[in-house]
């Protein structure tokens, strides 16, 4: 009996412990579980909360013209514009273009707009060898034209920008040119109701933003195009007496490789011409006793065998962009040449097609300079600084 009672006390022992054994493995597993449904709740809204939203997950929005579209058509001589797919040109981004072009607000006191640097009066370039920004501040390189820029792979001599929007964003910014911001470019324009109406038109309701005013300048550029020179209406046009028979003696020493073969890099073609080969090239200016002043392209793509490096200019409307070359170091184009006949100033980048031409006789010249000057094209419609009355409506 007593035997049985022990025997009984101890099952009892037991199944109590056991019982107590389940009960804490029950409570750690619910601990486990609950600590897991914790950690898993905590990621859900972290990823909840970090998820993209459709517009971000689809990528950055774009300002698009919504305007009525413009077909830019080219004068005799130059090929179709090329239009980028984001910014197709419309009636009222050109004129919005147009109006921001000469407008000094984009500045930061109102002194100085794009058109001071490239005026239309000095062939869209600057007569001065290098320009003045606000407070009279000079840069280091010559203003180059806007004339048939659209057709530039890139933009600046040295090639830093990659279309004539981005191109649009540097003067801005740039502290010896126009010295200001393009959030405060934003903030002025927003604040005019005269643009705001404008912008409205030409990009839909909504903040005005740089995006909106370098697209706009950008187009107004696409339409600042210029041929239908003398030279384009003998050689494309066929009148034979649209040229003197300077300038056709002159266009074979510019062609010929055994003359001047200037075409290496200044192209012409058998429907149009461009008059640059959209490269870069050392040609010897800008260097002191072998030592090259401006890295040019360099400093852009950090290759030594770019130090110095400049982007081809097109050679249409030359006679009216003096001062030439990148330090606006050559006043007139009787200097240029001489510069060719002489190969320039040596240095360890200097391009290879760049040799003496001092075989070329006096006569050769003259002819070489007279086709130069038959490039002048006419000048575009509606590409100067609009009436007043126009720019505040």
């Amino acid at each position: 009996m007593i035997q049985r009672k022990i025997e009984n006390a101890e099952e009892y022992t037991v199944g109590a412990t056991s019982k107590r054994r389940n009960d804490m493995s029950s409570r750690r597993m619910l601990s486990v579980l609950f600590l897991a449904i914790v950690v898993i709740g905590a990621l859900l809204i972290f990823s909840i909360r970090n998820e993209p939203s459709a517009v971000e997950a689809q990528g950055p929005t774009h300002a698009m013209p919504v305007g009525t579209p413009v077909t830019i058509k080219p004068p005799l001589g130059l090929p179709p514009v090329p239009i980028p797919a984001d910014n197709p040109p419309t009636a009222e981004t050109i004129a919005l273009g147009r109006q921001l072009y000469y407008d000094t607000a984009l500045s930061v006191d109102g002194t100085v707009s794009c058109a001071t640097c490239h005026d239309p009066n000095a062939g869209f370039a600057d007569p001065k060898p290098v320009s003045q920004g606000v407070q009279k501040k000079t840069g280091t390189r010559n203003s180059p034209t806007v004339f048939n820029s659209a057709y530039f792979h890139v933009q600046f001599w040295d090639g830093r920008a990659p279309s004539l929007e981005k191109q649009a964003e540097g003067p801005v910014q740039n502290p010896v040119e126009m010295a200001n911001t393009l959030a405060n470019v934003e903030k002025k324009l927003n604040a005019d109701p005269n643009y705001r109406e404008q912008f409205a038109k030409a990009f839909g309701p909504g903040a005005i933003t740089y995006e909106m005013v370098e697209k706009s300048i950008a187009s107004f550029e696409r339409t600042v195009i210029s041929a239908n020179s003398p030279f384009d209406r003998w050689r494309y046009g066929h009148d034979e007496k649209a040229v003197s028979a300077s300038v056709k003696r002159g266009f074979l020493v510019f062609t010929a490789k055994n003359k001047g073969n200037c075409a290496a890099c200044h192209l012409v073609g058998e429907k149009d011409a461009l008059f640059t080969d959209n490269k870069f090239h050392n040609i010897g200016i800008g260097v002191d006793l072998g030592e090259i002043k401006d890295p040019g392209l360099f400093a852009v793509t950090q290759k030594e065998s770019d130090r110095g490096l400049f982007k081809t200019p097109s050679l249409r409307n030359v006679a009216l962009t003096a001062p030439y070359m990148h330090d606006g170091s050559l006043k007139n184009l009787k200097e240029v040449i001489d510069l060719y006949i002489g190969a320039g100033n040596s240095n360890p980048n200097l391009d290879k097609e760049i040799h003496v031409l001092d075989f070329l006789t006096g006569q050769e010249r003259t002819d070489l300079q007279a086709f130069l000057e038959s490039l002048t094209g006419e000048m575009p419609p509606n590409s100067g600084p609009p009436a007043k009355e126009q720019a505040r409506k």
